[in-house]
C-alpha cells in the first residue's frame, strides 16, 4: 500500500462534484474498540468561519450517526473505483446486523488522535465538528423536488466540519 501524505486542503486536486456525487464516499467515526461507517453521496466542501470545512448529512435512523454524535472528530474516506462494491455494502447494510469492516475487507487505521479512517482509501478528510443542526420541512425552499428525498420526520441532520488534515497517496 502506498502511504499517505498530508497535503493542504486547497491542494486538493478532485471536482467536488465528482467526488462526493458520484464517486461516494465512506463517512467513519468511533474509536479503536468500536466503529462504524456508511456510504454518503450528499455533502460538500468548502470554506466557513475562514476555515475549510466539509458538510456531511446524515440521518438520525443510520448506526452511524449514534458514533457521528458521541465523537468530536469523524473522516471522510474516498475510494478508487475497485472498492466501489465496498462502498455500496456499506450503503446498504446496517452496522447493527453486519461487521461491515469484516464484510468489506477494508482495513481500519487511526490518526495519532483516534480518529478511524481506511488504508485502502486514496484521499482522507479528517473533520472536527463545528456546528450541526436538523434538517426540517419548514427549511425546505425548494418545494416537492427536495421533499421527494424524505419521508415523514426522516430528515438529515447536516454538520459543518473543520478539516483539520487532508490525507492522501
Amino acid at each position: 500500500m502506498a502511504e499517505f501524505r498530508s497535503i493542504n486542503p486547497q491542494e486538493i486536486f478532485d471536482n467536488p462534484f465528482k467526488l462526493i456525487g458520484s464517486d461516494w464516499g465512506l463517512v467513519t467515526a468511533g474509536n479503536r474498540d468500536s466503529l462504524n461507517t456508511m456510504t454518503v453521496s450528499w455533502g460538500g466542501v468548502g470554506i466557513m468561519w475562514n476555515k475549510p470545512v466539509a458538510f456531511t448529512f446524515i440521518r438520525p435512523q443510520r448506526y452511524t450517526f449514534e458514533f457521528i454524535e458521541r465523537e468530536e472528530c469523524y473522516s471522510v474516506c474516498f475510494f478508487d473505483e475497485q472498492y466501489r462494491g465496498a462502498l455500496s455494502l456499506c450503503g446498504s447494510k446496517s452496522g447493527r446486523n453486519v461487521n461491515k469492516i469484516d464484510e468489506t475487507g477494508l482495513t481500519p487505521v487511526f490518526t495519532e488522535d483516534g480518529v478511524p479512517y481506511f488504508e485502502q482509501a486514496r484521499l482522507v478528510l479528517i473533520c472536527k465538528k463545528l456546528y450541526a443542526q436538523p434538517l426540517c420541512e419548514e427549511g425546505v425552499l425548494g418545494g416537492d423536488s427536495v421533499l421527494k428525498h424524505y419521508n415523514g420526520d426522516e430528515y438529515h441532520k447536516m454538520y459543518i466540519s473543520e478539516i483539520l488534515e487532508v490525507l492522501t497517496k
